[in-house]
């Protein structure tokens, strides 16, 4: 069990998505956090309360959260003395990064040394099956991304509040690091085997009532080279009944792959729904999810609007504006 309250340490991130793990708990527990800590050349800000260790530990902090995503995962040398000082200063770590705090010799003797414990949330706790592609009861909805990063996570959360304050089923299944610290419980489908990812998303939403819901956050992008497999072993493994179409609307290039310009809505949900009628023949997309963090408040307007007659689908951003419309299109 991760103590919270957190602190947030969001290092030396150069955008907001790499803080993407702070911010995602900065926005859905903040009851659960005192403040951040950043290092100097850090590019973003949640926000909230810039506190130092000493300081966040007086205010009542218990685990130092590493709320940076950055490319590959690792640990970087020159976040060490935090890491270590917080240890030193009574509060455990928590990290989803692929570099583990227990493969770090020195933050290891550094929590023995001080009776604090290590939290790698990126390590799968489970013996997951093959899938074995077995249509099951119960109701499952997924977002896809043009590509990662763009606010899938953000739309099912946002849905699945929804769906509870009306009263309908539904319950929210994490997928990624930000959304295990968030929910509490959850598989870290790229840290698991190849051959077992599938598996673990059919394990992660079993058969239940017909009319629950389960809400999936989304990973990675079918048209991103580097993480599209997850996307399809999650696609493959929720069977989901319901798409929802995801994108951010200041995103031209793929991010890590400035090479790569992302696809069109259209092209998303061609090859998202070929993909999920493979194990589904019912699934079907029923709405967008625009991301308009960047955009004003008349641009963001606009391009829902402009997103809505172009697609035919319900449109919205559920974190700005609400998930209404997106949570009517679904139950409908």
């Amino acid at each position: 069990m991760i103590k919270y309250p957190y602190h947030l340490f969001i290092g030396d991130a150069q955008d907001k998505a790499a803080a993407k793990v702070a911010r995602g708990i900065k926005d859905w527990r903040p009851d659960r956090v005192v403040g951040q800590i950043s290092l100097p050349g850090c590019q973003t800000d949640l926000g909230i309360d810039e506190l130092t260790v000493e300081d966040a530990v007086k205010h009542g902090a218990r685990t130092l959260v590493i709320g940076v995503a950055n490319r590959g995962g690792f640990i970087a040398e020159s976040w060490k003395p935090v890491l270590i000082g917080a240890l030193e200063a009574g509060m455990d770590l928590a990290s989803g990064l692929h570099n583990l705090l227990q493969d770090e010799p020195d933050i290891v003797a550094a929590a023995e040394r001080c009776g604090c414990q290590l939290h790698d949330v990126r390590v799968p706790r489970a013996e997951y099956p093959i899938a074995n592609g077995q249509r099951r009861s119960g109701k499952r909805c997924l977002g896809v991304g043009t590509d990662v990063s763009v606010g899938k996570m953000y739309t099912m959360l946002a849905m699945h509040r929804e769906m509870a304050s009306r009263g309908i089923q539904s319950t929210f299944r994490a997928t990624g690091q930000t959304g295990i610290l968030i929910e509490g419980n959850g598989v870290p489908l790229d840290a698991v085997v190849a051959d077992f990812m599938a598996g673990s998303i059919e394990w992660l939403t079993p058969a239940n009532e017909n009319d629950h819901w389960d809400m999936v956050e989304g990973q990675g992008s079918l048209f991103h080279a580097s993480y599209s497999g997850v996307t399809l072993a999650l696609i493959h493994g929720a069977q989901p009944d319901a798409l929802i179409l995801c994108h951010d609307a200041s995103r031209h290039r793929m991010r890590g792959l400035s090479g790569y310009r992302l696809p069109t809505l259209t092209q998303l949900s061609e090859v998202a729904l070929t993909m999920a009628q493979m194990v589904n023949p019912d699934c079907r997309v029923i709405g967008v999810s625009i991301n308009t963090s960047e955009l004003s408040e008349r641009d963001a307007a606009k391009m829902i609007e402009d997103v809505g007659k172009d697609t035919g689908l319900p449109t919205t951003d559920p974190f700005r504006y609400g998930p209404d419309i997106l949570v009517d299109a679904l139950i409908g």
